[in-house]
Order: C-alpha cells, then sequence, then structure tokens
C-alpha cells in the first residue's frame, strides 16, 4: 500500500482544523459519496453529509468541470481505496521502537511518509485497540483516524499537478465535503510554487 502524498497530510490536518472550526456539516444531513477523475487520470473520492443532495451534486460535478475533471458512477474509484486506521507521529519518533510496540498491538505496517513523519496502519477493526496499547506503552499518536488510502500513487508535476491542486482545493471548499481523498502525489517543489506548505 503506497504511502499518503504530502498534499493528503497537508489537507487533512487544514480539514481537521477546519471542521473543529466551524462544526460538523448540517445535522440529521445524508451522506454521500461522489467519485471522478482529475487532470492526468489521478482519482478522486469526495464524502459529504447534504440536506440538499441535487444541490450537493451540481457544486461538485461543476468543481470537477472547472478544474479540468469529471466526476465518475458510483463505483468507478472507490474500488482504487482501503479503508484503514492511520496514527501518524512526528518526525524524531523513535521508529524501530513504534514498530515493534505497533506490530505487537497488531498493527498491520509502520512506514515513513512523504513529510517525514512516521504512520502506523491498522485494520479498522482493530484500530481501538493499537491506538490504546501505543498510547499506554508512551507512544500518543499526533493524529489518529479511519480513513481512506488510495491502492495506489500516481505522481502529477508542471500544469497538471497545479490543476490538482486547484481541483482538491475546490472540493476542499464546498460546504457540504467533509472529505476529499486522491491518489495524487504532488512533489515539493510544485506545493512550494503554488505556495502550499
Amino acid at each position: 500500500m503506497t504511502g499518503h502524498s504530502k498534499w493528503a497530510n497537508i489537507q487533512r490536518r487544514a480539514a481537521a482544523r477546519c471542521r473543529r472550526a466551524r462544526g460538523q456539516p448540517c445535522e440529521g444531513g445524508e451522506e454521500v459519496q461522489y467519485e471522478g477523475y482529475g487532470p492526468g487520470g489521478a482519482v478522486v473520492m469526495v464524502e459529504c453529509v447534504t440536506a440538499d443532495r441535487k444541490r450537493t451534486a451540481a457544486e461538485i460535478r461543476r468543481a470537477f468541470l472547472q478544474h479540468g475533471g469529471q466526476l465518475g458512477a458510483d463505483g468507478s474509484v472507490s474500488y482504487l481505496f482501503n479503508t484503514v486506521g492511520l496514527l501518524t507521529y512526528p518526525p524524531g519518533t523513535d521508529e524501530e521502537q513504534l514498530m515493534q510496540v505497533a506490530l505487537e498491538a497488531g498493527a498491520e505496517d509502520v512506514v515513513p511518509s512523504a513529510d517525514t513523519c512516521v504512520e502506523v496502519l491498522a485494520d479498522p477493526l482493530e484500530f481501538a485497540t493499537v491506538r490504546a496499547v501505543l498510547t499506554h506503552r508512551g507512544f500518543a499518536p499526533a493524529t489518529a483516524e479511519v480513513t481512506r488510502r488510495a491502492a495506489t500513487s500516481l505522481e502529477l508535476s508542471g500544469e497538471e499537478a497545479e490543476v490538482m491542486v486547484q481541483l482538491l482545493e475546490a472540493l476542499e471548499g464546498l460546504e457540504d465535503v467533509r472529505d476529499v481523498y486522491s491518489n495524487v502525489e504532488i512533489s515539493d517543489e510544485v506545493l512550494s510554487r503554488i505556495g502550499v506548505n
């Protein structure tokens, strides 16, 4: 399983801060999922909570079209994503010790990520147990969540990468969007050129 891109890590942290600031989207709303394609053949999955499915679908479709993508049919890209428990640890964490404790606790893998943090992957059903054991053994995670990860990644560069970042930002900015997942890997050079830290 590939690692998260630096883009995914940046956006996940930003989205979590944003949700805490504005509260969860509309209470009593319906959960819907949209799937589509971005520039260069990138795949995108968008999870929403909405009270108006037609309005949300129109906003998602418009964002894809305005940024070189297209909305796909249900199931067109979701099969490319796995649901995983993800715990992240900051740079400087004792990776060998973390790996030993994590694997003893039932984690599936421990991998260094593109932004130098360390990620622990666990089966979603074992996530709470793995997190509790790691925390008890002195490895409190910086972030911990059940999320989706692309099974394969696609590296984009140049104009395609810039347009893809614009698409992801447009989708993240929509009111009813809860999470956006993609298989895209974007280089540090492109991210710094467009002002993403």
